[in-house]
């Protein structure tokens, strides 16, 4: 299972109602590697926010399309955890992650089980039938494979995936496909809440293993290091046991709904029952966007980022020029090409303190700000430091596609 790893002295704050709490914690998830430039929706549990409405419309359109039951068309709102189970566990599977390593016996390769996860079926159309699952369940895979709650093994097509809200799709035949999931609002979930859990902890041995647990909190922000870098991704918090296994599979409410997509837990010594689901309305607006075109779009920048707080004061001084007043921004390490940073007048030393006049600290406060208040096209002012002297600039969003084209 080293599929799984940790993370050590990830930062977990709770930014329900601005609290600013900041705690360290190591986080048991597959998110690897690092990149710059990132985006992501969030919701707020008070307000309804843009597109939610759509992605809660998409999931029932989901359901109601397809040709095979729908799992929780017969149940009743309270109904028993077993009818739940019976009902929602035919939808959901175990996902092998298959990857190439040199084969004991000769000096060729072979492809070997790299990791397990879980998936739930969400749509049937036609002949195909289509998966969410988590992305680090299956990044890096040169073949997926998809257990079916009969046992049979079947071989998956990676529709898309989107490593900062940790959602992938995949496509499998539906002939042995005998319901789907439906999908419930996360913005009506209360704290308190009855939920359980099914997935496959600690691979598929234990296949299909079911806990319960309630929604501990709404709105938490987990910071991650994904394949595109560091995000802060907006989480349920729950105590039904999560383990290595159960990432990609379901978070059920008592109607029998998904309501998240189980994807992380706090692994730290003497910390118990502290795990972590995507919410449903944040996955279908992603799982939308990846069955459209395969992947998500969001507004570029074009900038390799880090933290003032990483240098010491007299580096910034003497490499920068930076007033030492400074000591809180992101200071630009590179620029790409043609990018809307380039095209502004952004240049690499120049070190970014505030965006439409919200303050920037870190460069997750950057990507925060990029990527919940603005849209490709948008104008945004920068204002930044070059040397000692401050400046404001107006950068015009793109898509990292439209940049590249």
């Amino acid at each position: 299972m080293g599929y799984y790893d940790e993370f050590e002295n990830t930062k977990y704050e709770n930014k329900k109602k601005g609290t600013g709490k900041t705690i360290l914690t190591s986080l048991i998830s597959g998110a690897l590697g690092g990149a710059l430039v990132l985006g992501v929706m969030t919701f707020n549990e008070d307000e309804q926010q843009p597109g939610q409405e759509a992605a809660t419309s998409q999931a029932k359109n989901y359901a109601e399309e397809a040709s095979v039951p729908v799992a929780t068309k017969e149940l009743k709102a309270g109904g028993s955890i077993a009818d739940i189970v019976d009902s929602l566990s035919p939808a959901i599977v175990g996902i092998t992650n298959m990857q190439q390593s040199s084969s004991f016996f000769d000096e060729g390769m072979e492809t070997v089980e790299a990791g397990t996860g879980s998936g739930v079926i969400f749509k049937q159309s036609g002949k195909d039938a289509f998966i969410i699952t988590n992305n680090h369940v299956i990044e890096g895979s040169q073949a997926i494979e998809v257990t079916l709650h009969n046992g049979e093994k079947v071989s998956a097509e990676l529709i898309g995936t989107d490593p900062l809200t940790d959602i992938a799709v995949l496509k499998i035949d539906s002939k042995n496909v005998k319901a789907i999931a439906k999908f419930g609002d996360s913005s009506k979930l209360r704290t308190g809440e009855n939920v359980i859990a099914i997935g496959n902890p600690l691979g598929l041995d234990l296949y299909s293993t079911v806990t319960q647990g309630i929604i501990s909190g709404k709105d938490r922000t987990i910071n991650t290091n994904t394949s595109e870098g560091t995000w802060g991704l907006n989480v349920l918090q729950t105590d039904a046991a999560i383990n290595p296994g159960n990432s990609g599979g379901p978070l059920i409410n008592m109607s029998g709904e998904v309501i998240g997509i189980n994807t992380l837990k706090i692994g730290q010594t003497g910390v118990e029952g502290i795990g972590f689901a995507v919410p449903s309305n944040d996955v279908m607006q992603v799982a939308g966007q990846l069955l459209e075109t395969g992947k998500v779009q969001r507004p570029f920048l074009g900038v390799g980022l880090r933290d003032v707080s990483e240098f010491p004061q007299y580096q910034l001084q003497e490499n920068i020029g930076l007033p030492e007043n400074v000591t809180e921004g992101v200071i630009i390490a590179s620029v790409s090409p043609n990018s809307p940073a380039q095209v502004a007048g952004l240049q690499k030393l120049d070190v970014i303190t505030a965006i439409n006049g919200e303050e920037v600290k870190t460069t997750n406060d950057l990507r925060r700000l990029l990527y919940t208040s603005t849209n490709i096209g948008d104008e945004i002012k920068v204002k930044f430091y070059r040397g000692k002297e401050q400046k404001t600039v107006t950068v015009k969003l793109t898509s990292k596609d439209a940049t590249n084209a």
